[in-house]
């Protein structure tokens, strides 16, 4: 007999299958405190289920060989930084190798994003006002890598730290000590706030970079010789799959994409494919186009806009044929 509000089945649905055995068989009691465990308790489930590298492949486009590759480096350096032009994916392609390394396991994943005003107060541990019982009071917090160490080290397997845009931070100070303890993983040390901390084995740490915003080469020595550098570039051919399904010809797209990079003439400012990345393309190319493409190549040739009139929509529009 079904009861009264239980959902149908659906047959993929590893998650409704489960609240539908809580339902009709344990009579589980579905208010808010006992939802939240149920999401913690699904997330867990998930981690379990295997992600393979040929899915990886299909969902980034990329070959299995380079993604085996860039997990082996991974996990024998225990940190790296994907660094690459706007548009080639680094967040996204992170994400999905993140998935790929706790797979199968209790470990988990956690983003943070860097800006400008990011500290080491923020990451690893600081002093922060608290008001309680009307009195304020300054407490040694700590921040999120000390909260994400700690988690970690209740897992037995690998947990993944990503840090996006990393470079977007003064990372020497918002990382302090931890520089060392990025190459002596096995070793402990003060903090500047007291108690000692040393980098759980199982901790991978996996950055995104932008090189538009800054090169690899103006970062701190100390730094690049801690982390391996994997360099994304533009991938015509995520582009040539995506759109097999949308019907949209991309071939002259991914020539005017050429032609733009080759007049840009540098590896770290050019245009990556995930602005393109859209199933109403034919719609959305002209805005896409007009208020991103425009305004980047206005900002790059600021000083000699005669090289964007060459790449106007006006134009564009004609070698697309559409």
């Amino acid at each position: 007999m079904r009861l009264v509000g239980v959902p149908a089945l659906r047959d993929d649905d590893l998650f409704d299958m489960f609240c539908h055995w809580l339902v009709s068989v344990k009579e589980y009691d579905f208010h808010h405190n006992n939802l939240k465990g149920i999401c913690k308790f699904k997330n867990k489930v998930q981690n379990y289920i295997e992600y393979n590298l040929s899915q990886i492949a299909v969902e980034i486009g990329f070959e299995e060989t380079k993604i085996e590759s860039w997990i082996r480096t991974i996990n024998r350096k225990k940190q790296a930084i994907f660094c690459g032009s706007p548009g080639t994916g680094k967040t996204f392609i992170v994400e999905k190798l993140a998935k790929h390394l706790i797979s199968e396991s209790d470990g988990f994943y956690e983003l943070v994003q860097f800006h400008p005003a990011y500290s080491y107060e923020d990451f690893i541990q600081g002093i922060r006002p608290q008001s309680q019982d009307g009195n304020l009071t300054y407490p040694l917090v700590p921040g999120r890598f000390l909260e994400f160490c700690k988690k970690a080290e209740s897992c037995q397997d690998t947990c993944v730290l990503i840090i996006d845009e990393i470079n977007r931070a003064n990372i020497a100070q918002v990382f302090g000590e931890l520089m060392y303890l990025l190459e002596y993983r096995e070793r402990e040390i003060p903090l500047a706030g007291g108690n000692t901390f040393r980098i759980p084995e199982n901790v991978r740490i996996i950055g995104t970079m932008n090189t538009a915003d800054r090169s690899i080469a103006q970062i701190d020595h100390a730094l690049r010789r801690r982390f391996a550098f994997i360099e994304l570039r533009p991938n015509y051919d995520v582009l040539i799959k995506y759109h097999l399904k949308t019907g949209f010809a991309v071939i002259d797209l991914i020539n005017i994409l050429e032609q733009v990079n080759q007049a840009i003439a540098d590896k770290n400012y050019e245009i990556g494919v995930s602005f393109f990345l859209t199933d109403n393309l034919r719609d959305d190319i002209e805005d896409i186009w007009r208020m991103e493409i425009e305004p980047y190549l206005e900002e790059y040739f600021f000083n000699q806009l005669e090289k964007v009139d060459e790449f106007r929509w006006d134009k564009i529009e004609k070698q697309l044929c559409i």
